[in-house]
């Protein structure tokens, strides 16, 4: 006989069950709480403060609580995205850990009715020197890119993040996004009694079983041992389920359809009963397995993948059989919707459990931890930065710079991703958000992820503010505004009262900036635990957004363009090197205090770059961000080798002017006939701007009031960024 312990739940949580039940649970139910009350499926100790989320707006068709969230794009379209963790995972088997992510991240999206146009992703390893990170690094772009390249969804952008907090904690976030027509959105919501329920896509296997739980608790050597729990993925079982739900949809069967993800069939079964407001009656022996002697428990909580439960309309089912069919599926009626708010277990004849949905699904308690600000902070944000003495050479400081592996470029990441399959990419890795097409329109989609996770180390509520900004930015660079939020928030332990300090202040940052910029918080993830016997992760709330260009010809990138162009740098450039790449990379320091996130500047900061895109004044946009105002540049410099030569005048010492991280700030060019205009835009906007300089072929030239303090060929720059990351990976 199982006790709570053998499925992760704690003494109050079982004696509260069995309250409610009003008797002892049977092993079957009892595994069944157990993976639906874990932190992954219950979010017992982050709902609470979730719903401080701003997550609502004029565009917001579907907000958090489904699968995914949607957002009305006009012309009687709209975009449901999402973006969720495979951390755990991944850091055991990180091929099957990343492919499977993908996977559910899809299937995520295609639930709602839309089909997939385009996938991201957030991931993050320990130090590159260790082989360990090598390994997973290789492992988790391979799964990313095999899945998704085989479904045939292109991968446009994302993030490589590579930081010693990482070491034994990989965070694998894959994001999805799809298009559909607003009447076609479905909900997952079990409703009319007698209407059966199908189960549909691949066979049910014993892989991932106990994936839930696994999930939510700390990575130990006990861990090594629950392997089996990481889910196995079959792209190409995905590809036709996808195209046969769609169909399914299209043809008007379907009343409520969810993914098989987290708790398989416990979960699928309970939440779509919960939020229809009914009950769902369930024979394992109807359920198709692939393996031989599976009892009830393992049927109800495997996590085998591509797999789907649909609520079909009575009368329906022979055209559901002839789709899957014709698609070379299984599908199979395995119970039936009732009235009586209870998930009934059935093997035949005999009722093997039987649990309300709703204690089930929305049962758990609900925890408002104790918190205290952490001891290292006051430490950390005190240094002293003005200590730090300037470098003897520059130019060998910015080399060392741009071939570190958080500047350098990804491209060994992201040529191993279809970036161009349905040949709607606009803007391809590399740029500040990547950029679709919407088919059958001049709409475009702008999308990034970001998180600076050393910010929100230091200081967990700028930093997630400062998360927010930078992904607002990335989407403005491209001429698109920012509309909707898609989040996943990495963790350590939220039973430690530190780790939940860092939690809250995240979640208020991220309100703060996510209401001023009225990009709204549709849907997300929670991912704690992410930690091991030795050290636990810097906080990394990923942040996914959303932009919309209404007319995708204006588009704008990061790169220089013609010689003699007009270079223009917008915001201020402070004092801010804590926290910083400069202070990370060159010194080995990770402290000072963050730069300050000043949210109303920075919205009419975005408000005038949209202004200048739309009256096609600029020719690149590139926002300042990691390395500050030098790597920013020599970005800018790379792709077509176009220089510049700057003149600029400051308060500041050289190495503090070129790396500092203050936010809000641009780097643009434009013809000479279009600055006055461009400058007189955002003075309109109460935010500073000033020519600093002219494109030039070949070299950056850089004079500081004065004083020349660079001169250097963007060809050799070029080469040592180009270099940073393959070095490692040969």
């Amino acid at each position: 006989m199982l006790t709570y312990k053998d499925v992760g739940l704690n003494k109050e949580e079982y004696d509260l069950i069995v309250e409610r039940l009003g008797r002892i649970p049977n092993d079957l139910e009892l595994s069944m709480f157990g993976v639906m009350w874990s932190e992954h499926c219950s979010y017992k100790n982050s709902k609470a403060l979730l719903k401080l989320f701003n997550t609502k707006s004029e565009r917001v068709l579907q907000g958090p609580g489904e699968n995914a969230g949607v957002v009305d794009i006009g012309d009687g379209l709209a975009i449901a995205m999402k973006i969720e963790s495979h951390n755990h995972p991944s850091a055991f088997e990180p091929y099957q850990g990343a492919a499977t992510g993908v996977g559910g991240i899809l299937r995520d999206v295609f639930t709602m009715g839309a089909r997939p146009i385009a996938n991201l992703n957030s991931i993050r390893f320990g130090r590159l020197e260790l082989e360990k990170t090598k390994h997973l690094l290789k492992g988790v772009v391979k799964g990313i890119g095999d899945y998704g390249n085989s479904v045939g969804i292109p991968t446009v952008g994302g993030e490589t993040v590579f930081n010693e907090c990482y070491n034994d904690n990989p965070l694998v976030n894959a994001m999805s996004v799809g298009l559909l027509k607003r009447e076609d959105l479905k909900k997952a919501a079990a409703k009319g009694v007698g209407n059966p329920v199908m189960l549909v896509g691949h066979t049910t296997g014993r892989d991932g079983m106990g994936g839930a739980s696994f999930a939510s608790c700390d990575l130990t050597k006990e861990s090594e041992e629950k392997r089996s729990a990481v889910q196995v993925g079959d792209p190409f079982m995905e590809k036709l389920l996808l195209e046969a739900c769609l169909e399914l949809i299209k043809e008007g069967c379907v009343v409520g359809i969810q993914d098989l993800g987290a708790a398989g069939l416990t979960s699928a079964s309970c939440e779509t009963a919960f939020r229809g407001g009914s009950g769902i009656k369930i024979d394992v022996t109807k359920v198709i397995t692939r393996e031989k002697g599976m009892n009830p428990i393992e049927i109800m909580i495997s996590e085998s993948q591509e797999r789907m439960l649909v609520i079909v309309e009575k009368g329906k089912e022979d055209r559901v059989f002839e789709i899957f069919n014709k698609w070379g599926l299984h599908a199979s009626v395995i119970g039936e919707v009732t009235d009586d708010g209870f998930v009934s277990v059935y093997e035949g004849e005999r009722l093997v459990g039987q649990v309300p949905a709703k204690l089930l699904a929305d049962g758990a308690p609900i925890n408002l931890r104790p918190f205290k600000r952490p001891k290292y902070m006051d430490e950390l944000m005190n240094f002293d930065t003005s200590k730090v003495e300037k470098p003897k050479d520059l130019k060998e400081t910015i080399l060392k710079l741009l071939k570190s592996p958080n500047i350098a470029s990804k491209k060994w990441v992201y040529s191993q991703y279809d970036h161009q399959v349905r040949n709607s990419t606009v803007i391809k890795p590399g740029g500040d958000a990547a950029l679709v097409l919407v088919d059958g329109t001049d709409k475009g989609i702008a999308l990034t992820v970001d998180c600076n996770e050393r910010y929100c180390y230091l200081n967990p509520y700028e930093g997630a503010k400062i998360a927010v900004l930078e992904a607002a930015r990335n989407i403005a660079a491209t001429g698109a505004r920012p509309i909707a939020i898609t989040d996943c928030l990495n963790f350590a332990n939220p039973e430690k009262e530190e780790i939940y300090y860092q939690f809250r202040n995240s979640i208020l940052g991220i309100t703060e900036a996510s209401r001023i910029l009225n990009t709204p918080v549709i849907s997300g993830n929670v991912s704690f635990y992410n930690q091991s016997e030795k050290m636990a992760i810097h906080p990394t709330p990923v942040i996914g957004m959303l932009g919309l260009l209404e007319d995708a010809k204006k588009h704008t990138t990061i790169d220089f363009k013609d010689e003699g162009d007009v270079i223009i740098l917008v915001g201020e450039t402070r004092d801010e090197i804590g926290g910083s790449e400069y202070l990370k990379v060159i010194f080995g320091i990770e402290a000072g205090r963050v730069p300050e996130a000043q949210v109303e500047i920075e919205k009419n900061t975005i408000e005038a770059v949209l202004k200048c895109i739309d009256e096609n004044l600029l020719k690149s946009c590139h926002d300042i961000s990691n390395g500050g105002f030098i790597v920013t540049l020599l970005e800018c410099c790379f792709k077509n080798e176009m220089g510049a030569k700057l003149s600029i005048n400051t308060d500041l010492r050289e190495d503090r002017f070129l790396f500092s991280e203050s936010q809000g700030r641009f780097i643009l060019s434009c013809r000479k006939d279009a600055a006055d205009k461009v400058i007189l835009n955002f003075k309109r906007y109460g935010v500073m701007a000033e020519v600093i300089g002219e494109t030039q072929r070949d070299k950056v030239e850089i004079e500081l009031n004065g004083n020349k303090v660079l001169d250097i060929e963007v060809k050799e720059a070029k080469k040592e960024w180009e270099g940073g990351l393959v070095c490692f990976m040969e």
